[in-house]
């Protein structure tokens, strides 16, 4: 059976494939065009497959509420406001045509994250090729399929999600008419404990809902993402900047450009490790084979004389009888003058032991 994929701006994604990497900028410009662009040039220089911005406002994404549901209480932005927050991390949407254009330019993928009608009208404007559903809004069903009609590919991260839940997302899309979907494992932590993350979940993810599944990874390093991998992730996504130091709302739990190039040659080098259910011998192996070990003449033997453990034994190197013959061959008289050293050949020994 074919095995599931999806294209994203001709790129097809899939397990047959090497793992898509998707650099999320999200509140990591920190209020400055130029510091957007350079993200995106970062990206594209470390080997990244797409740049992911989000789109909304603070208006469209919460209220201007001081109230106790609309505040923030522990982690990381402790105190908050959710307009405040938003406020400071959304990304104008007068920059998205230059960023696109931009990352048009140096030939990266472009996409965004809506967070309401709106922002998917204003993606539709710039022909964005896909679709990301945040973990946050999984639960937003008609989100979900006002984006399904656009026909373009979508992928939804899961992260607070139950099975249940994830279902009921899934459904939203095919009901709205996306064909393309991917889902991505996602511990919505800022940052996220890699204990959390059960990895496990991903190759059941797989068998349950027979979709391309990823992972969204909030933990501080590639270990997560990398293990990931190897149980069938055909898509990471990580938050990017070009200072972790930096005062945003994002960039402590972010990766740094060199942290994102071996992100993108981890990832990659652990797809071409798993590869396929192969017992041949590999080509790197050819010119080793003669170091194994076989049988060789270990004294000068003359023609009648008995093959014992004390004149024929299992050595380095590899050009004689494979050592599972020795029981067989103990017992027997050799043909010919053999010399020390010689390995051993079915030729110079009698057919039947004494």
């Amino acid at each position: 059976m074919k095995s599931k994929q999806i294209k994203v701006a001709g790129r097809v994604i899939g397990a047959e494939n090497p793992p898509y990497v998707i650099a999320e900028l999200s509140a990591n410009h920190n209020g400055k065009l130029e510091t957007a662009i350079k993200i995106i040039e970062e990206a594209n220089k470390a080997g990244a497959d797409a740049v992911k911005l989000q789109t909304y406002k603070a208006d469209t994404i919460t209220l201007n509420c001081d109230s106790d549901d609309f505040r923030i209480h522990g982690g990381l932005w402790d105190g908050r406001t959710l307009y405040d927050l938003y406020q400071e991390a959304h990304m104008p949407w007068e920059w998205h045509k230059p960023l696109f254009e931009y990352a048009r330019k140096l030939g990266i993928t472009i996409f965004s994250s809506p967070f309401d009608n709106t922002a998917i009208d204003l993606l539709e404007d710039l022909n964005a090729p896909a679709y990301k559903i945040a973990s946050f809004e999984a639960v937003d069903l008609p989100l979900i399929k006002y984006a399904a009609n656009t026909g373009k590919p979508m992928i939804i991260s899961t992260g607070m999600a139950d099975a249940m839940e994830i279902q009921e997302a899934i459904d939203a899309a095919r009901s709205g008419g996306c064909k393309e979907l991917a889902i991505l494992h996602c511990v919505s932590g800022y940052p996220a404990a890699a204990e959390d993350y059960n990895l496990r979940t991903i190759p059941d993810m797989i068998e349950r809902f027979g979709l391309v599944t990823g992972l969204s990874d909030h933990t501080l390093d590639n270990t997560t993402a990398i293990a990931s991998v190897a149980l069938g992730a055909s898509i990471i996504e990580k938050h990017v900047t070009l200072d972790r130091t930096g005062s945003g709302p994002d960039d402590s739990f972010s990766l740094e450009p060199a942290e994102l190039e071996f992100l993108c040659k981890g990832v990659k080098t652990a797809w071409e490790a798993i590869g396929k259910v192969d017992y041949s011998r590999k080509s790197s192996e050819q010119g080793n084979v003669k170091f194994r070990r076989s049988l060789y003449v270990t004294q000068d033997l003359k023609a009648g004389d008995i093959l014992t453990e004390a004149n024929l034994r299992s050595v380095r190197p590899g050009f004689g009888l494979e050592p599972k013959h020795l029981e067989v061959l103990l017992g027997r008289r050799v043909t010919r003058d053999i010399p020390a050293g010689t390995p051993m050949r079915w030729d110079v020994v009698d057919r039947q032991p004494d």
